[in-house]
């Protein structure tokens, strides 16, 4: 990692606080990014060519920017820059749009063949895939053309802060006002699982040198709207939210906190790894383990942001536990050590819904046991 942050982050095995050693959890990493990408019944990689593999969301059948982008974050944190690159491959073949007003953007959902489900983007996407060709370029060195990873991440940057100057009648992803990640372009909301301060440091290293001030202030504009969007007592963050922090109900679904939301747990355990503490927004995970510490593991349900239970069981309770145990990272609550004990039981979701629980889960697995790192 540079030397310039003030910061200089160590990566511990959480994990070792119950027991787990660091061989254990080496093993444990190995053996589920073997799953995730080979093991024949429960991987989610697709061959679509031979040079060109796809991340498939297993419940909705289709190729997303977020699965493509967390695919080739995984790769790179695993050294594998074989597979990353086939699905880089892929992302620019046929997710990369090269028309309209979202030309320089890449559509959200593609089939398992490259066929576009949308023409639109999903910034999620697009601040994952800049972050994963950064620390390629770190690791693996930049190639030509596609594989010139730091510009391919460069040219991303430019579009998302700079698209209604650089294509007619586009919308930048970020709101050039308050320096906010929106939903889509398109719209003047956010979506608190989408902001990665930590990423944003980075790129305050890594982006064009005109726009490295825009990116520091993100960080800290995306700090101070993760402990706003967040429920004071409960912890619990909306899926989507006002520019404001209140909640925002989208697609007809009533459930305040639901499967976009817990990502913010994660972010901010990753945020506190990599760039130390920020004690408003570690916070959040301790209120949240503290309200899930009086709910029932074995029946999650959604839930609104006051803790009130629905009448609709968790999408996906497999990423519930493991942000959970990634809270542990940066929580101060007394049930610390249980979340952990219960993230090292749970394992890898199996079935049609394994997709989504499966990134989170692995991406809270290397961060507990030391393995997700800043290459820059």
């Amino acid at each position: 990692m540079n030397t310039n942050h003030a910061f200089q982050p160590t990566y511990p095995n959480y994990l070792a606080e119950i027991g787990i050693t660091d061989a254990k959890a080496a093993e444990l990493v190995q053996n589920a990014f073997n799953t995730i990408f080979f093991e024949p019944e429960e991987n989610f990689c697709h061959r679509t060519d031979e040079d060109a593999w796809c991340m498939v969301d297993t419940g909705n059948i289709d190729a997303r920017t977020e699965g493509m982008s967390y695919g080739m974050m995984m790769c790179v944190q695993m050294d594998r820059q074989d597979i990353f690159d086939r699905l880089w491959t892929f992302s620019d073949r046929y997710m990369r749009l090269t028309s309209g007003p979202n030309a320089g953007y890449f559509a959200w959902s593609v089939n398992l063949e490259g066929r576009h489900n949308a023409e639109g983007p999903a910034p999620d996407g697009e601040e994952y895939f800049a972050m994963a060709l950064f620390m390629a370029s770190a690791r693996w060195g930049d190639r030509d053309g596609l594989f010139a990873y730091s510009a391919q991440a460069r040219e991303i940057l430019r579009h998302v802060v700079h698209q209604h100057e650089l294509v007619p009648g586009g919308q930048p992803m970020w709101d050039p006002e308050n320096y906010l990640i929106r939903f889509v372009p398109g719209m003047l909301i956010s979506d608190p699982s989408y902001h990665l301060p930590h990423f944003y440091e980075l790129f305050a290293e890594k982006a064009d040198e005109a726009d490295r001030p825009f990116w520091k202030k993100a960080a800290e504009e995306s700090r101070k709207y993760i402990v706003k969007s967040a429920h004071p007592v409960t912890g619990l963050s909306p899926e989507y939210a006002e520019y404001s922090g209140e909640i925002k109900l989208l697609f007809r679904k009533p459930w305040e906190y639901y499967s976009d939301a817990y990502r913010v747990a994660e972010n901010i355990a990753l945020d506190h790894i990599w760039f130390g503490p920020h004690p408003e927004q570690d916070d959040v995970c301790t209120r949240l383990q503290d309200f899930f510490a009086t709910q029932d593991m074995d029946n999650l349900q959604a839930y609104k942001l006051d803790g009130t239970p629905q009448d609709e069981p968790a999408m996906h309770p497999t990423a519930i536990k493991a942000i959970l145990g990634a809270a542990s990272v940066c929580s101060k609550s007394t049930h610390r050590l249980d979340f952990l004990r219960l993230f090292a039981d749970t394992p890898l979701r199996k079935g049609n819904r394994r997709y989504y629980d499966n990134c989170l889960y692995f991406f809270c697995l290397l961060m507990l046991t030391g393995h997700y790192r800043v290459y820059i």
